[in-house]
């Protein structure tokens, strides 16, 4: 290799110390030749304030396209998170989700699915009682849901009517021990003979 002479290693070394300032003059002005505005502006620091203007990182579950992690601008909605996980799927339930409140750092934005109905073929549900409840067929479980009626004075109405041979009235409900004419007065509109 051949050898450099210190004169012209040391005319490269003024050169390049000439490049790097003559640089440094021109960032010092805001850029290269032009008005400077434009270019001023876009050397403006980034900065990301906690206090409401910078990110969040949210998670997006349940009934979305593509759930994930998310980075979020702070402000953003639950809307703009659903939006941003490809959107809600068909069986999203998004009556059970708040759209317009803010996300959170953090926070898991979950979307329910609807509930199904019970597949053909599937237990039956619990059969509803009549309203009103007839005195005569009702069971002790649907005599005990009645307002004012607990499961001694359920067991009581059955004691009656076993023994009476079935009601007559809603009257005859009076008769019962623990049922005083309030309480008949507030169940005359919930059973029936």
């Amino acid at each position: 290799m051949p050898e450099i002479p210190p004169r012209q290693l040391a005319a490269c070394a003024l050169a390049f110390l000439a490049l790097i300032l003559l640089g440094a003059w021109q960032l010092s002005r805001g850029g290269g030749g032009g008005a400077g505005s434009g270019h001023q502006a876009a050397a403006a620091p980034i900065r990301v304030d906690s206090g409401g203007e910078g990110s969040v990182i949210v998670h997006v579950a349940g009934a979305v396209r593509e759930p994930g992690v998310y980075r979020m601008r702070a402000n953003a909605r639950v809307d703009d998170a659903v939006g941003r996980a490809g959107g809600a799927t068909a069986r999203a339930d998004l009556s059970q989700v708040n759209l317009a409140a803010t996300v959170e750092d953090g926070r898991q934005v979950l979307v329910p699915e609807k509930v199904r109905a019970a597949a053909p073929g599937a237990a039956p549900a619990a059969p509803q009682p009549e309203v009103p409840l007839n005195l005569n067929t009702a069971t002790l479980e649907q005599l005990d849901e009645l307002d004012g009626i607990g499961p001694a004075t359920a067991e009581s109405i059955l004691e009656y009517r076993e023994a009476h041979g079935g009601f007559g009235s809603v009257e005859e409900l009076g008769q019962v021990p623990g049922i005083g004419d309030v309480r008949l007065a507030s169940l005359r509109e919930q059973v029936r003979v």
